[in-house]
């Protein structure tokens, strides 16, 4: 598992420790001016404040060196999750549709959420997941936009992962996360890292990351080409 770093990442270590040492699954961070290492079977590409969410969020992010990397690896069909500035950063690089803009309250919303999780596809359902969860949120640019055609394109083949119960941001269809068509790269604004002991609010977020991480039990290492 590797954990991209940005200048002003400040969920790296969380993911790394939640994979790491919760699910335990070997985990490292690799910098954004390094490359993907070979043996890479999947990417977290975590939450905080990239570049300094200077221009817009993830908008600087979009074009470090190891971007090039990922895009290869997602292009070969290498799991690639992203939370809160990750979701961001995706949407900017053009990984997923979609933006995400200020909060339509203006405020920075930091809480507990209720979330519905959508039966997107096998790997995440509300069967293995439940139906109802709750995770942490935190952040000032949450609201997920996107054009009618793509938005209409997304409901009807199910790439919708979780949606607000209490919309916090504004969001268009309450949506909280998606995936792309393929079904290999996830983009969501709670934080799974941050639900998964028991000092925490809950465990939810292990169903999350367990749904994301299982199929690299049966699945072969996504071979690298060099950019």
């Amino acid at each position: 598992m590797a954990i991209l770093q940005f200048p002003g990442s400040n969920c790296d270590w969380d993911a790394e420790h939640a994979v790491d040492q919760v699910m335990g699954i070997p985990a490292k961070r690799v910098w954004h001016k390094d490359s993907l290492p070979s043996e890479t079977e999947a990417v977290v590409v975590p939450g905080g404040f990239s570049f300094g969410d200077y221009l817009r969020c993830g908008a600087i992010a979009q074009f470090s060196p190891i971007m090039s990397d990922l895009k290869n690896f997602a292009d070969r069909g290498g799991q690639v999750l992203g939370i809160c500035n990750g979701f961001q950063i995706l949407c900017e690089a053009g990984l997923l549709p979609g933006a995400l803009i200020r909060n339509d309250c203006l405020d920075f919303r930091c809480l507990n959420q209720a979330l519905q999780v959508e039966d997107s596809n096998e790997r995440f359902n509300s069967s293995k997941i439940n139906h109802s969860i709750s995770l942490p949120i935190a952040h000032g640019e949450g609201n997920y936009r996107v054009k009618d055609s793509t938005l209409e394109e997304l409901e009807s083949n199910d790439q919708v992962l979780l949606r607000y119960l209490d919309n916090p941001n504004g969001s268009i269809n309450d949506i909280a996360g998606i995936r792309n068509l393929k079904g290999n790269v996830y983009g969501m604004m709670p934080h799974p890292e941050r639900a998964v002991e028991p000092h925490h609010p809950c465990d939810d977020g292990i169903l999350i990351l367990k749904s994301f991480f299982d199929p690299l039990q049966t699945s072969s290492p996504v071979e690298l080409v060099s950019t």
